[in-house]
């Protein structure tokens, strides 16, 4: 992904008053063993609906840590997360299992696929813990994420036998299988060769651009947050460039 890639369409997406679908309000973050440190200072920021957002920085500037906050996953900080309306910030354990469930998919660096499982069965996991639609509806679903994905093919295949970069469509796809409000990854071309990046990026990028999908990745990589539609760039714990 050598160069900036120019998508016209996003200034008229942005300006077109889109919803705010996540906003982080004032976070805080310390660890305390071995001693205190204070990981997250006073982040702030807000992302809208249909935008593919990049968090880059260098190894221990807390943008992974943010990451966890904003999927809540981690619910030891200060200050204030809303996403699609609704703060989840000070919600029980058992209210973010269920909001997480429904409202945010994730893709991480390795694509934590069941080895045993189909391509087919590992995407409809998330829909059945959600319990939402019958089986039936569950398996439909699933296959056409597959067929977004260009992974429909294999959706018979077992998750072993599939390739790095056929294994992390599919992990893409189970993240869509429940429509969230956002995708959240972590790192999730950093496992990739050169190829495999750049169709997964594509994927990320048509999402946004073509669904609507609002995604938020955490990457090392220069090229995939320069061609994201934005980036925030941390270090020390502070958003130095927005």
């Amino acid at each position: 992904m050598n160069g900036v890639v120019e998508y016209p369409e996003l200034e008229a997406k942005l300006n077109n008053n889109d919803a705010i679908v996540l906003e982080a309000k004032r976070l805080n973050k310390y660890f305390y063993e071995p001693e205190e440190f204070h990981v997250l200072k006073d982040v702030s920021f807000s992302i809208r609906k249909g935008e593919f957002l990049s968090i880059i920085g260098k190894s221990g500037c807390g943008k992974s840590t943010l990451l966890y906050l904003l999927s809540t996953l981690d619910t030891d900080y200060q200050g204030e997360i809303i996403i699609n309306d609704r703060k989840v910030t000070g919600l029980s354990q058992n209210e973010l299992a269920s909001f997480r469930n429904q409202h945010i998919g994730f893709v991480f660096q390795f694509h934590f696929l069941l080895p045993e499982f189909t391509a087919l069965k590992n995407v409809m996991l998330p829909a059945e813990k959600l319990g939402k639609y019958s089986k039936s509806e569950i398996e439909d679903r699933a296959y056409e994420k597959l067929k977004l994905l260009d992974m429909h093919n294999f959706a018979n295949k077992v998750s072993s036998k599939l390739s790095g970069g056929q294994a992390q469509r599919v992990a893409i796809a189970r993240a869509l299988i429940n429509d969230p409000t956002i995708i959240m990854g972590d790192e999730p071309t950093g496992n990739l060769d050169t190829a495999n990046t750049r169709i997964v990026f594509e994927i990320l990028r048509d999402l946004a651009a073509d669904k609507g999908q609002t995604i938020i990745s955490v990457t090392h990589d220069p090229d995939f947050a320069q061609n994201s539609d934005r980036s925030i760039e941390m270090k020390d714990g502070e958003i130095i460039k927005m």
